[in-house]
């Protein structure tokens, strides 16, 4: 980082050298200060989150000429019709007479003009009643008549465990807020104390589930990791997201070290994780270090105020977007495997000797020593197929849970949070998995229930 420029020699004539050290250091402290004000979303790791919702963007690309919404010559999306047969009323509406010189009509059209309209029905709880008589044999014991299995202690159903539960983390209402649409629109009384036994309920039934994805984490070939910072009490913690290829695990933890990932890795994983470049992760497996932050990295040292690092930005930035181009193209089908890594050489090559450029020069050896020395976590994606050079696939799934934590602040006990890390992590398995997360939650609550296996959210891939 370039200094400030000082006062020149004759502005410290009889000043003494600490005083003249002093303000020396103040130049140094103003422009690193300076700097900071320069980092955004686009340019380091700052969340776009924390940007002031009105400020005006930073733009490093030319603006787009096209206006927002629709392009010209778009397809029409509209809902279909839905078949004559699935209606639940159909209304002929047939005009009495001629609208030119009202003469009576008479008949029907063959192919009349179809509108339909969607309505929500009146909603009501489906209550079931189940009396326990109480008999007296003759040597005078009393005898209750017991539940039939699988049904419930409490006055909730499945259905309505499983709705609960998703209503507080897939659509991240409080507790409080849970309760009042269950009163409000379903017509079923709910109070806030009700919500968590009913969130513990749903807990419990994904447990196995869950159990089952933890185990499998050892067993994957490729890991798209990443954490975020939350809250348990008053205490700091983190939740973790592990996206394997057909399945996307969370965790929250109380700590950010590198023991979390041995107990749920284990210090023999030999797969590829994917991550950013946090020291936690080094120690295991292979890694691929994510393009998408250095990019960002790349565009912090474009806006400095030192000239070297405004260089060195520029000169990697520009092997950086001709990867990301053949790797679209990889991914559209235009551009075949071995042509990527053949084409990739010399890109590779370039960035290499940027780094060990800036590697040798004092003002930007900071940021080059580490990525120089680890250069290999750079291009495992060009070496391992099924690895991509981003690690979006774990940051668009830890989106969520980020969402969630700002609306909620974190939970208030471990039992919290095991009911977050479980019930996020079967609502975005199951968007992955195209299947529908309110019936497989209805299963798994009844599988508890009934004290049967629960269903899986493993494909065995």
């Amino acid at each position: 980082m370039d200094r400030m420029p000082l006062p020149p020699e004759t502005f410290f004539e009889g000043t003494p050298p600490h005083v003249r050290a002093y303000i020396e250091q103040l130049h140094t402290r103003i422009a690193e200060l300076e700097s900071k004000q320069t980092k955004n979303s686009t340019n380091s790791s700052v969340p776009p989150s924390a940007e002031h919702p009105h400020a005006k963007p930073v733009r490093h690309t030319t603006k787009s000429p096209r206006r927002s919404g629709g392009q010209p010559g778009h397809a029409k999306h509209q809902r279909p019709l839905l078949p004559t047969e699935q209606c639940q009323q159909v209304i002929p509406c047939v005009p009495p007479t001629c609208r030119r010189c009202a003469a009576p009509l008479s008949g029907t059209d063959p192919q009349p003009l179809r509108h339909q309209v969607w309505e929500l029905p009146e909603i009501k709880p489906s209550v079931t009643e189940y009396q326990r008589h109480r008999l007296t044999c003759r040597c005078g014991t009393v005898t209750c008549g017991a539940l039939p299995a699988a049904v419930p202690t409490g006055q909730a159903g499945p259905r309505l465990i499983a709705f609960s539960g998703l209503l507080m983390s897939c659509f991240r209402q409080s507790k409080r807020r849970a309760a009042l649409f269950l009163s409000m629109i379903l017509h079923q009384p709910a109070c806030p104390g009700w919500m968590v036994s009913l969130q513990k309920l749903a807990a419990e039934a994904v447990q196995p589930a869950y159990d089952e994805l933890v185990r499998q984490l050892r067993q994957q070939a490729v890991l798209y990791i990443d954490e975020s910072p939350t809250k348990e009490g008053k205490t700091k913690s983190w939740i973790w997201t592990f996206v394997a290829a057909t399945f996307t695990l969370f965790a929250t933890r109380t700590s950010r070290a590198a023991e979390i990932l041995t107990d749920w890795l284990g210090e023999a994983y030999t797969g590829v994780i994917h991550c950013d470049r946090a020291r936690m992760y080094w120690s295991f497996g292979r890694l691929q270090w994510c393009w998408a932050h250095l990019k960002r990295d790349f565009q912090g040292l474009i806006d400095s105020r030192c000239h070297t690092a405004r260089r060195l930005g520029r000169d990697l930035m520009r092997p950086t977007k001709e990867l990301f181009v053949l790797w679209q193209k990889v991914r559209d089908g235009t551009l075949s495997r071995p042509e990527f890594v053949e084409q990739m050489k010399p890109i590779r090559a370039e960035v290499e000797s940027l780094l060990l450029r800036g590697y040798f020069n004092a003002r930007v050896r900071g940021f080059c020593k580490g990525l120089w020395e680890h250069r290999q976590n750079l291009w495992t994606f060009v070496e391992v197929e099924g690895v991509e050079p981003t690690n979006n696939a774990a940051e668009r799934a830890l989106r969520q849970a980020v969402i969630w934590r700002k609306l909620s602040f974190g939970t208030q006990s471990s039992a919290g949070s095991r009911f977050v890390e479980r019930l996020l992590t079967v609502v975005e398995t199951c968007r992955r998995q195209k299947r529908n997360v309110l019936s497989w939650m209805v299963d798994a609550v009844e599988a508890r229930l009934a004290g049967k296996t629960a269903p899986s959210l493993w494909c065995g891939v």
